[in-house]
């Protein structure tokens, strides 16, 4: 069996982190996003994509807030184009093989996987390790890292492949449903704001409230 799960990498958390209830997950390490996370793995998530962004943009944007939760937020709420850590995760259940993005890739960058599915029959997503998707007629080869000779590869059909892809993005408007309702609870001056940074961020829809 083939899992193919949009995944978050969880940023490491700052010491004595009290903006709002986290769960305990190991750092650079992959959270599957979907709609059955909890309470506090949502706000791992948050906390994990508001650190992706949390630098202040020399571009004559307002300065950084004083209060904590303004100024950890401020990064995100602030920038046309956030970005989240992480990509699409997949696992070969059967061989016990797993392909994870590589360094600097982006779960906004997932449209990368069309294009080696209905493009040019190629995509990378990230490097260390350096996965790679290769379209060879109607099957497409997985590499969970091209840089090595001897990498493990995941084979399957292209039909197979869009089935999977459509379920990731189903899995990710599930996670953007819980956002809302999670932001009104623990960033109330904030919800909107948050809530549609978090989706441009993962490059989906807001939800309609």
């Amino acid at each position: 069996m083939i899992l193919l799960q949009p995944v978050l990498e969880i940023q490491t958390m700052r010491d004595g982190f009290d903006l709002w209830p986290v769960a305990e997950l190991e750092p650079y390490g992959f959270l599957p996003l979907s709609g059955g996370l909890s309470p506090q793995e949502v706000g791992t998530a948050v906390m994990s994509i508001a650190a992706c962004n949390d630098w202040q943009p020399d571009d004559g944007r307002p300065p950084r807030p004083t209060d904590p939760l303004g100024a950890f937020l401020h990064g995100l709420l602030t920038m046309d184009d956030p970005g989240a850590s992480g990509g699409l995760r997949a696992t070969d259940t059967v061989h016990g093989w797993t392909l994870v993005p590589g360094c600097c890739n982006g779960i906004d960058e997932r449209s990368d996987w069309a294009e080696a599915v209905d493009g040019s029959g190629w995509a990378s997503f990230g490097h260390d390790p350096s996965p790679s998707a290769e379209r060879l007629g109607e099957r497409v080869r997985l590499t969970v890292d091209a840089d090595q000779d001897d990498s493990p590869v995941i084979e399957l059909s292209v039909t197979h492949l869009r089935g999977l892809l459509s379920r990731a993005e189903r899995d990710l408007a599930d996670f953007m449903r819980l956002i809302g309702p999670w932001a009104a609870r623990h960033l109330p001056g904030h919800a909107e704001a948050a809530t549609a940074a978090v989706a441009r961020a993962l490059a989906v829809p807001a939800p309609v409230q």
